[in-house]
């Protein structure tokens, strides 16, 4: 049996602390108010122009009387017929008629400009006040999100390994389901982020603002309105609630499976698990791809892409690969698993290597074929990240794909230790800022950076798995007793 430290348990603590003190700091300093961003807009401008813009007024007020002295200056020529006074009287009377209806002319259009550049003024800073009080509802949402996915990779890996009946994984069936234990706490803390978004408490989804399926309203959008049947928060909130049920369900079903298993006189528990296993990867392919579009593409409601499903699951299975891996490896350090061998370390970093170039494929695939066919609502989505996440977009190709060929592509690397670890750690922030990617243009726009709310988030979410997961391994024996391939298991060389 797997006794939880007393070390790491109180480190698991002390990354929830100063995560929710990191959260909390984060959405007490968001701007409340638009003059609050008024005055960051002005900071930021005065940044910007230096010393240039305090000379902008005299230099318009110049401009503006030379403009007016020309438009009232009379201009009328005298016939000889006319005598001076009445050329006198005709100047007067030519400029009065023409200076007026000029002048009130030019003080309406000054009037109908100012009126549109301080309604266009307002209109941007409001914008900015949603991105800048979405920031810290951003960086929670994707910790959140990122962490309850390593959790549902890891569960979808053990399904497919009781359907496959491998014979070489049964040692690590209850490492799996430690970390498929954070799937319940997880998921919860989700669905509460789902609900307050759909509760107006945050700006996450432009598709929940008022007015914008009402024809005539400020607020109306008729790409949005046209999706309205499927993106309305009822029917998006109860699709929600069927998949986290359906994938709880099934994980708490199959351990309970399997650990009667472990008391049974024959294999019918297991029997169960392996028909339950094919059923829930049926209900699992046709979740996560909606799931995808829900959660993570909706947030972009203007953009879709039809390899989004495959993409957003490549990046979480082997993030849950990778956390089975760098688990397992944590445990044989503190002198458990004895049955793990190297072949085992060695299947793991095989499917981290694998999965991230499938990943990248992926990648590749949706980027090339949008970028080809060049259709404006399409390209847009890369056209932001290009231009105002550049390094986060291509760095998570990098972290992604890069490192995981240089440091796992040689047979031997993927039986070291501090190799795998390295290539797990560096693979794991990967896919963090490539949900990071996913969602933060779409909700705070070029407002982002890498700041004390979004580290927070992290550090909360990862004290609050380790706590979670490790207290679900000390609740059963490390190996499971029954499992018809366990002798196979504990024997696999490669």
């Amino acid at each position: 049996m797997y006794t939880f430290s007393s070390k790491l348990k109180t480190f698991s603590f002390v990354l929830m602390i100063v995560g929710i003190l990191g959260i909390g700091y984060g959405f007490l300093t968001a701007p409340k108010d638009i003059h609050e961003v008024e005055a960051i807009l002005k900071a930021e401008e005065a940044e910007h122009h230096g010393g240039g813009h305090e000379a902008a007024p005299d230099h318009e007020a110049k401009t503006e009387s030379a403009t007016h002295e020309a438009h009232t200056e009379p201009v009328a020529a005298v016939t000889p017929s006319e005598t001076p006074v009445d050329s006198v009287a005709h100047d007067t009377t030519a400029a009065v008629a023409h200076t007026a209806p000029a002048t009130h002319a030019e003080t309406a259009g000054h009037d109908a400009k100012a009126s549109a550049g301080h309604d266009e003024h307002k209109e941007h800073a409001e914008h900015v006040l949603h991105q800048l009080q979405n920031k810290p509802w951003a960086a929670l949402y994707v910790a959140c999100l990122f962490f309850m996915l390593i959790a549902l990779g890891a569960l979808a890996f053990y399904a497919i390994q009781q359907v496959a009946q491998a014979g070489w994984s049964p040692v690590l069936f209850r490492v799996m389901q430690g970390i498929t234990a954070y799937l319940l706490p997880g998921s919860i803390i989700f669905f509460i982020l789902l609900l307050l978004s759909g509760f107006h408490f945050n700006h996450l989804f432009v598709w929940m603002n008022d007015g914008v399926t009402e024809v005539g309203h400020e607020n109306y959008d008729a790409l949005i309105a046209g999706k309205s049947g499927y993106l309305n928060f009822p029917f998006w909130i109860i699709r929600a609630a069927i998949f986290i049920a359906g994938w709880n369900l099934y994980r708490h079903l199959s351990r309970k499976n399997c650990l009667a298993q472990d008391e049974a006189t024959d294999n019918s528990f297991y029997k169960k698990n392996f028909k339950m296993s094919a059923a829930f990867l049926v209900f699992f392919i046709v979740t996560e791809s909606i799931m995808s579009w829900d959660w993570i593409m909706s947030v972009d409601p203007h953009w879709f892409s039809t390899l989004f499903g495959w993409y957003v699951f490549a990046s979480f299975f082997v993030s849950g690969i990778t956390t089975i891996s760098m688990v397992t490896l944590y445990l044989k350090s503190k002198g458990y698993l004895e049955n793990v061998n190297s072949s085992h370390i060695h299947d793991l970093s095989k499917f981290m290597f694998g999965i991230s170039v499938f990943w990248t494929y992926l990648w590749f695939s949706q980027f090339m074929l949008i970028w080809y066919s060049n259709i404006p609502e399409e390209v847009t989505y890369f056209k932001t990240r290009i231009e105002d996440f550049n390094l986060p977009f291509f760095g998570a190709v990098a972290m992604n794909f890069v490192f995981p060929i240089l440091l796992l592509i040689n047979t031997d690397f993927k039986r070291v230790s501090w190799i795998i670890v390295t290539a797990g750690v560096v693979i794991l922030f990967g896919h963090y800022v490539d949900f990071f990617n996913m969602i933060m243009p779409a909700t705070v726009g070029d407002r982002w950076f890498i700041g004390i709310p979004e580290i927070a988030a992290i550090l909360f979410f990862l004290g609050l798995f380790i706590f979670v997961v490790f207290s679900a391994l000390t609740k059963a024996p490390l190996v499971p007793k029954r499992n018809p391939f366990i002798e196979e298991s504990k024997h696999f060389h490669y």
